[in-house]
């Protein structure tokens, strides 16, 4: 039969060994979100990845992506409209800098984890 298994009354119960779990904590936001989606929308993919083992692989993966994407969109985002002066107006500053996160965050969201 190939693995482990163990017998409770007349059927035989694989020995299913979660190795995501460990990974499951060191995923950050855009991993949850990409989860969510999957669980919700992409149900097939997600009850694979669960199956075969891989869900805290491509959601590490995911996470990772998106946070260098972030850095690269925030990055480029600032060169193109840089940001006011924090010490002569915080206000403007923080409203710009709030922008560029958000229109970051929609470029990631559309590109990695809604897909």
């Amino acid at each position: 039969m190939g693995g482990t298994y163990r017998q409770v009354g007349d059927y035989f119960i694989p020995d299913i060994v979660y190795r995501s779990g460990e990974q499951m904590k060191q995923i950050g936001k855009y991993g949850f979100l990409r989860k969510s989606f999957l669980k919700e929308r992409r149900k097939a993919k997600y009850k694979m990845l669960l199956l075969q083992d891989k869900i805290g692989e491509h959601l590490l993966e995911v996470d990772r992506a998106a946070k260098e994407r972030e850095e690269v969109i925030l990055k480029q985002l600032k060169e193109a409209d840089p940001l006011p002066d924090k010490a002569a107006d915080q206000m403007a500053w923080v409203q710009a800098a709030n922008q560029h996160r958000a229109i970051a965050e929609e470029i990631i969201l559309a590109e990695l984890i809604y897909v």
